[in-house]
């Protein structure tokens, strides 16, 4: 079974490391030269001219656009799958755009798979995301290889593309607002003689917690924002739920209002960093100092 990886950042390069793992055989690419070559380290092989064609074409890339690109534009990976290959399409992205994708991948043949992915670049590199996922029968049939690699979880959520992007969708309202809502939370604690630590300590055993925040406040406590997931990711991701809700004329102000923390976030320069740093946000606001700030 040979997979192309098409992406290795930090979720990209745990999964094709996943697939390595059990035993696939993995040939990937990157814009940056560095991450193939951490794959070639770890097992895997760059992807060129050379590979052979791939039974399975994984897209891990950024959004829509470099997913169009990535599968059908000039030099596009679809091209190198075998006949009735599937691809597995993981960006973020519409509903529409994922309908739109499967409908090219079936005018060449091939089979299409909108699955995108949650749980991090650590449980990426351990084979436990949960993949969100709808495509046809077959879609699923041929991906499983890959799908087992990589996941602890597949919710099967539908016969065609679509419904995997919109649960992606809705995860990412919830996360992006739970992100915000920690550092929201801890840095009002902060004006109440609550220590970031104390908070922590206390809040991850009560009512108010949430896995975002059980996994993100330890980077402020611990000030530091090596990015697992960078602020940068929130305003596309949550500008992509307030399209969908808009073309649904539903209103989203919660979702809004965290956007416009991670836009504060990302002018002030805090976009490569972890996503936590949108505390930093409130903190300049309430002239607060964060752990390992001067």
């Amino acid at each position: 079974m040979i997979l192309h990886f098409a992406g290795l950042g930090s979720m990209g390069l745990g999964m094709a490391t996943s697939c390595l793992r059990a035993g696939l055989e993995v040939h990937g690419t990157d814009t940056n030269p560095d991450r193939v070559a951490a794959l070639v380290a770890g097992g895997g092989m760059a992807l060129d001219a050379d590979s052979p064609q791939a039974d399975i074409l994984v897209s891990v890339v950024l959004n829509a656009d470099q997913t169009r690109n990535a599968l059908f534009g000039e030099g596009g990976l679809a091209a190198r799958l075998a006949p009735d290959g599937v691809i597995i399409s993981c960006a973020t992205v519409a509903p529409a755009f994922a309908r739109e994708m499967e409908a090219m991948a079936d005018v060449r043949g091939l089979r299409y798979l909108d699955a995108p992915i949650s749980g991090g670049s650590r449980k990426a590199a351990t084979g436990q995301l949960s993949i969100m996922a709808a495509g046809t029968p077959e879609a699923f049939a041929a991906a499983r290889p890959g799908l087992d690699a990589m996941a602890e979880t597949v919710f099967e959520l539908g016969d065609s593309a679509g419904p995997g992007s919109a649960m992606k969708a809705v995860n990412q309202m919830l996360a992006g607002v739970h992100i915000a809502a920690m550092a929201e939370a801890m840095t009002f604690g902060m004006t109440q003689d609550i220590a970031p630590e104390t908070f922590l300590e206390v809040i991850r055993q009560c009512a108010g917690t949430s896995w975002m925040l059980e996994n993100r406040a330890p980077h402020v406590v611990n000030g530091d924002y090596t990015p697992h997931s960078q602020v940068n990711i929130w305003p596309k991701d949550l500008g992509i739920v307030l399209d969908i809700a808009r073309d649904a004329r539903f209103g989203a102000p919660i979702t809004a209002a965290a956007l416009q923390q991670y836009l504060a976030a990302a002018g002030m320069g805090l976009g490569p960093e972890d996503d936590a740093a949108v505390a930093k946000v409130y903190a300049r606001n309430a002239g607060l100092t964060l752990p390992g700030e001067a």
